[in-house]
């Protein structure tokens, strides 16, 4: 009896032992975090290293389209895979979803400007997305036998020389694309979202003959292989290619308009990871992480950050146009089929 009162008290002490350990275990116990993200490989190779080395925080990421994150997440709900969704949290996103998300609030939110703080506590805000980037391949315009000089806006887009060598996202799938369609409606009218501009955008679809594709990356990285003339895409990568180097390709941003719209992320509903998930949050949007995005292809939601890239061109030398972002989001579903129709069309 004695001999087995010793071996349990032994094996009490290994398991307190191993309880006790785990040195890089947060507050909540664990040690991981996984996420999904349709954010672009510079905003994650920047972002995630430095939270897991300040928290000790192992991270995977799984990266696809927003559409996608949200199915998944949605089919998951029973039982959450996921801890945070890093970028493609909108609006319109949450309003779709609100049974998805965990309420959270950084104590760093108020040091964002007004406009750019959280969505009712639950979308948080960290960085601001160019919506509308046009990505040309300036091997291909040459082939063409057009001047990339001429290439100045939407406008240009319903070229013949370019038919079927535009490559465009399905706003009914991705975020990015979506935040296009939006961008092309607020100013290709007569006046903001009207019928001229839906009348712009079936000339556009006409144009794109087919080409529109399931995944934001696929258009740039197209772009960049030859693959596409132009790419209609959004800021931060296109911006990546350049800091990397890319020749062949320029960064045109719309004469009619261009839209900055806040990137969000927000904690899965009964995530897992919780502890971790927050402190992700806290991450993001404090001016240390706010730094670490600054270094990055793209803008810091907190505009008093400027250590931006210099391939990053000043506002001031853009024609910057505002969303009405409530108004978007109130017809997203709308305006979705609106455009598959048209498509099917």
């Amino acid at each position: 009896m004695k001999k087995l009162f010793k071996m349990l008290l032994v094996a009490m002490m290994i398991l307190g032992l191993t309880a006790c350990g785990g040195g890089g275990e947060t507050e909540g116990g664990s040690d991981k975090l996984v996420i999904y993200s349709p954010n672009s490989d510079s905003l994650i190779n920047s972002v995630i290293p430095a939270y897991e080395e300040k928290y000790g925080v192992t991270v995977e990421v799984i990266t696809m389209g927003t559409g996608e994150c949200l199915t998944r997440i949605d089919s998951e709900k029973a039982n959450p895979q996921a801890d945070v969704i890093f970028g493609g949290m909108t609006v319109a996103n949450y309003e779709n979803y609100p049974d998805l998300w965990e309420q959270y609030t950084s104590e760093y939110d108020k040091t964002l400007p007004e406009e750019y703080q959280s969505y009712k506590g639950y979308v948080s805000r960290y960085c601001l997305d160019g919506s509308a980037a046009l990505l040309i391949n300036l091997d291909i315009f040459k082939d063409l036998g057009l001047n990339p000089d001429e290439f100045t806006g939407y406008k240009d887009l319903l070229r013949p020389e370019l038919k079927g060598k535009i490559a465009m996202g399905n706003p009914a799938k991705s975020s990015s694309a979506w935040a296009e369609l939006t961008n092309m409606l607020l100013v290709m009218g007569k006046e903001p979202y009207d019928e001229a501009a839906w009348t712009w955008v079936e000339k556009f679809i006409a144009n794109l003959d087919g080409i529109i594709l399931d995944s934001s990356s696929a258009i740039y990285k197209g772009v960049s292989a030859g693959e596409y003339a132009v790419g209609v895409s959004y800021e931060d990568p296109c911006v990546s290619l350049l800091v990397d180097g890319a020749t062949n390709v320029k960064l045109v941003y719309p004469e009619e308009g261009a839209v900055w719209l806040p990137a969000g992320s927000a904690i899965v509903k009964n995530a897992p990871n919780m502890e971790n998930a927050k402190l992700f949050i806290d991450f993001i949007q404090s001016e240390e992480g706010q730094k670490v995005i600054a270094t990055t292809t793209a803008r810091p939601v907190n505009t008093s950050i400027t250590n931006t890239a210099k391939e990053i061109l000043p506002f001031s030398q853009i024609k910057v146009a505002y969303e009405d972002i409530p108004y978007c989001s109130e017809n997203k579903v709308a305006w979705q089929e609106r455009w598959t129709n048209l498509v099917q069309q």
